[in-house]
């Protein structure tokens, strides 16, 4: 992985048919792998959202996805990793459920505004409602 810019992590298919969105991108742009559903490649890192048809895959799945992803960026606390709206786009899934997977993200992960807005609504809720107690 080349560190001279952040690792750009996008949703994709499990068969790795980076054919349009943030997978386009990334393949034309980061080194992405055509052909490679998840994982690290090239300046580039796939969160496999929808199974090999195209169609969304679970939640459940996805989420572990983003964890092992997140377990990944913690490994390598001197990269940087920019996340684009995963599961937002082809998988058809919406900010308010996709964003909570990324909650325990460390430092060197951005997230898209449409996550980090839906992650600080939830922890302003919880902050109010534990200050009501």
């Amino acid at each position: 992985m080349h560190m001279d810019r952040p690792v750009f992590v996008f949703g994709s298919d499990l068969a790795g048919q980076h054919d349009s969105g943030d997978a386009l991108v990334a393949l034309q742009t980061r080194g992405a792998v055509y052909g490679q559903g998840s994982g690290p490649q090239g300046g580039a890192y796939a969160i496999p959202t929808r199974e090999r048809t195209g169609e969304p895959r679970p939640r459940h799945e996805i989420a572990e996805s983003v964890s092992a992803f997140l377990s990944f960026t913690r490994m390598r606390p001197w990269a940087l990793f920019n996340v684009a709206p995963v599961g937002c786009g082809a998988a058809g899934y919406g900010a308010e459920e996709i964003a909570p997977m990324f909650a325990a993200a460390p430092h060197n992960v951005t997230l898209p505004k449409d996550f980090e807005d839906v992650l600080s609504r939830r922890t302003l809720g919880k902050t109010q409602g534990a200050q009501k107690s």
